[in-house]
């Protein structure tokens, strides 16, 4: 068991008002060159749901369910919006924080998944403040998956009376990324797509099932011309041969923007041109199996970083566009 004296929740942070949108988006694009007509176009997103971004309340939520089970005092930093990283550091270290546990909400390898929390924690460290250890992957921990299934199996059951079990297909989704990234994930490469599809076997086993399941894409926020993983979530549900369908946000660990409007809102209303009965599962969250889960993670050996060669930054494009959190 490492020694640490305080737990740190690092996420991407969210706008939490009208006014908050642009500058949050400015800081999610800084340096990419994305035209500002495309960052007005995500912010209707946004706008869409009165400037806010759930993320931020599903971490508080997450940090105040974390208080009784850590054991060590909980902080939580941002990204992009406030509470900002560096600030929540400096006020850990004015604590007397030597060494702090910290839990990046996302599971798997890739650029933006791991090797960019790797960058924060650099960035936002300073000398004389305390040690900070990323804590592992965990796509496969017993906890995330018992969450996970426990999600969907009520996913299923608000099914029940348009469909029967056997009837209705599993669909997992994740954040698509770059195939280059994809492909440069991990040690070896194709680590990011590799550990989601584990995470949807482990989920389809513990909720019994043996009928076939899909992994699918969601959120692609790139230039056409660069090839993305596919198939994309709503493009999936347009082909696919089903009597019902239950979506499950494996890729996520909140309901963020970028589930309640690409699968919620985006997702669900081509299930209704379909004709197509839909749920979907609900993520991670507060669930307790996952909040004990990063108690687990604590109390494991202190995890080898990464490589700096693992999962290397992509070659930025102009016009990349920025991921709804």
């Amino acid at each position: 068991m490492a020694d640490y004296d305080a737990l740190l929740v690092l996420s991407f942070g969210g706008p939490e008002g009208p006014d908050d949108v642009m500058p949050f988006l400015e800081n999610v694009v800084r340096g990419r060159g994305v035209p500002r007509e495309r960052l007005l176009e995500v912010a209707e997103h946004y706008q869409s749901f009165g400037g806010v971004s759930p993320i931020n309340a599903q971490n508080r939520a997450l940090v105040e369910a974390l208080r009784p089970v850590a054991g060590v005092p909980v902080y939580w930093g941002n990204r992009n919006w406030r509470p900002f990283g560096e600030d929540t550091v400096r006020r850990m270290a004015d604590d007397g924080v030597r060494k702090a546990a910290v839990f990046a909400t996302s599971a798997y390898a890739g650029y933006s998944s791991c090797r960019q929390y790797y960058e924060d924690i650099a960035r936002i460290s300073f000398e004389g403040g305390p040690e900070l250890v990323k804590l592992r992957h965990f796509g496969d921990h017993p906890g995330f998956v018992e969450a996970m299934a426990d999600h969907t199996r009520q996913a299923l059951e608000r099914l029940q009376d348009r469909a029967g079990q056997d009837d209705v297909r599993l669909v997992f989704t994740a954040h698509s990324i770059p195939v280059s990234m994809a492909e440069a994930s991990g040690p070896s490469g194709g680590l990011y797509e590799a550990q989601l599809r584990r995470t949807a076997e482990l989920v389809n086993e513990a909720l019994g099932r043996t009928a076939p399941w899909d992994l699918v894409w969601q959120s692609r926020s790139g230039p056409p011309q660069v090839p993305w993983l596919e198939p994309d979530v709503c493009d999936h549900l347009r082909a696919l041969d089903a009597k019902a369908v239950a979506l499950v946000p494996i890729g996520f660990v909140s309901d963020h923007m970028e589930v309640v409007y690409d699968l919620d809102t985006e997702a669900r209303q081509v299930a209704e041109e379909l004709g197509l009965p839909m749920e979907r599962a609900a993520t991670a969250g507060i669930h307790p199996a996952f909040v004990r889960m990063v108690r687990e993670l604590m109390d494991e050996p202190e995890p080898v970083p990464c490589p700096l060669t693992c999962c290397p930054a992509p070659r930025r494009r102009p016009a990349q566009a920025p991921a709804q959190v």
